[in-house]
């Protein structure tokens, strides 16, 4: 094996698999103050003294990546990557009641992004390699389509149902890593990755609340959006292969 710097010149695709441990994250109201449609948390605070929110976390979620890439010189590569995150699983609590009363929050989320990303093979700036691994650092911009379904508030007499829905916006990441080359034409990467998928919001419209008993039909709500910020540390392995 050598160390990962590529002729310019080169095309190369890539193929890869991850895990992601996203930061924990807040839903709170866009807008506190809506009545029409209702805001679901409000402008006041709860029991435990903060502003009513859901904060929670994700776990470790499995991404995916697929991309196309382009040496432009012996130290500089250029790549339009995708990933994939099949299900971010959020559990988390609000705090509309006293502290250790049930008040539970569940959804699951999915993410499609797509980046222009930017490596630096510094081996061929000289810095030093460590054995057969080359190390390289790396930036990307370009878009996430986040999905959230509905979310699930349990209390301890009723759940509270929050509409989902889908959302483009501005996405963003970090890399560092190293790579070795396999043989001629395949390279191996295991890179460190912090990405910022931007914002998600549930969605504006029909939500409701069930009593847990079956006592009570189903109350209707007209809700507005809530929103959090969507992003994680992760480790990746992939591997590249030119032609």
């Amino acid at each position: 094996m050598g160390s990962g710097t590529v002729d310019a010149g080169d095309l190369y695709l890539r193929a890869g698999a991850g895990l992601d441990r996203p930061a924990d994250t807040r839903f709170t109201d866009r807008d506190c103050s809506s009545t029409s449609p209702a805001a679901l948390y409000g402008c006041g605070r709860g029991g435990d003294g903060e502003p009513y929110r859901s904060l929670g976390g994700f776990g470790t979620a499995a991404t995916f990546q697929v991309g196309l890439g382009y040496a432009a010189a012996p130290t500089a590569r250029i790549e339009v990557l995708v990933d994939y995150w099949p299900r971010l699983a959020f559990e988390g609590r609000t705090n509309f009641l006293e502290p250790g009363r049930r008040q539970s929050v569940a959804a699951d989320l999915s993410s499609l992004s797509g980046m222009l990303a930017a490596y630096v093979d510094l081996p061929g700036l000289g810095l030093p390699e460590f054995g057969p691994f080359g190390p390289f650092i790396g930036v990307g911009v370009g878009a996430a389509r986040t999905r959230i379904d509905e979310t699930r508030m349990t209390f301890p007499r009723t759940i509270t149902v929050v509409p989902g829905a889908s959302r483009v916006g501005f996405a963003w990441m970090l890399t560092a890593g190293v790579a070795a080359v396999l043989g001629e034409r395949t390279t191996l990467d295991l890179a460190w990755r912090y990405t910022d998928l931007g914002a998600v919001h549930t969605g504006r419209g029909e939500g409701r609340v069930v009593w847990r008993d079956g006592s009570r039909e189903p109350r209707v709500l007209d809700l507005a959006a809530t929103q959090a910020r969507l992003a994680s540390h992760g480790l990746r392995l992939s591997l590249r292969y030119a032609f």
